[in-house]
């Protein structure tokens, strides 16, 4: 009764979850979405969470937010692009060794974090996926974190992780690897199934995986390079 404000970021987290967060511990969490060159841009608390859900908050006074298309042109809203901010106050970095990165991370005078996303008629933020995890198939964009929420609703998926792997005819093409939960008997067919009610059928993964564990980074993030290297290692190329 006495816990009045606790605070998550780092990574989007599933809708289902956070609202059972809520549920649970009560109006008490909070989110906020940065970046360690810009800080924090956008906060929401638990009420803001409830009226727009998925969102990772709205600008923060002083700072600024936009979408931008591939050409640098601000995005309307409710369309998807890549994210840039930034707040005045914060000073200006660069990054050790490479002045380059810092030139290419600007974009309309914003920073660039590498995040895909869009903005709702309200300014809330939400997140769609890495702009490096973004798969290209058959010349459509497919965010492989709209597909890995859906499986992590499905009963029996613990974890999972959805990227892009050569294909001969589209340039790429989708695979999912899935760690089950404990005693759960799904398999490939259940989750395509699970998966074609729910996303576009070119959204979902041509390969399905299972793994009893899930390689990890130091931060606990999957580390999907390792998932995905040994499919690009033989096709002689790697996008």
């Amino acid at each position: 009764s006495s816990l009045r404000f606790v605070v998550h970021a780092a990574a989007p987290c599933p809708v289902h979850v956070k609202q059972a967060m809520i549920e649970w511990w009560g109006p008490v969490i909070f989110e906020y979405y940065g970046g360690t060159e810009t800080g924090a841009v956008v906060f929401c608390n638990s009420e803001e969470y409830l009226a727009h859900p998925g969102t990772v908050g709205k600008a923060i006074e002083g700072a600024k937010v936009l979408v931008l298309d591939d050409d640098g042109k601000e995005l309307a809203r409710g369309a998807t692009g890549e994210i840039v901010c930034r707040i005045p106050t914060i000073p200006d970095f660069t990054y050790h060794g490479d002045d380059e990165k810092r030139r290419r991370a600007e974009k309309a005078g914003l920073i660039a974090l590498g995040d895909i996303g869009y903005l709702d008629d309200d300014g809330f933020l939400y997140l769609c996926d890495r702009a490096k995890d973004m798969v290209i198939s058959g010349g459509v964009n497919i965010y492989p974190a709209e597909i890995e929420a859906e499986l992590h609703k499905m009963p029996g998926v613990g974890d999972c992780a959805v990227f892009g792997i050569p294909d001969e005819e589209f340039g790429e093409s989708l695979c999912a690897v899935v760690q089950r939960q404990p005693g759960a008997d799904i398999g490939e067919t259940d989750v395509k199934s699970f998966l074609r009610e729910r996303v576009a059928g070119y959204k979902v993964p041509r390969i399905v995986e299972f793994r009893t564990d899930l390689p990890r980074e130091d931060s606990g993030k999957i580390f999907k390079r390792k998932l995905r290297e040994p499919y690009w290692e033989q096709a002689g190329r790697q996008i």
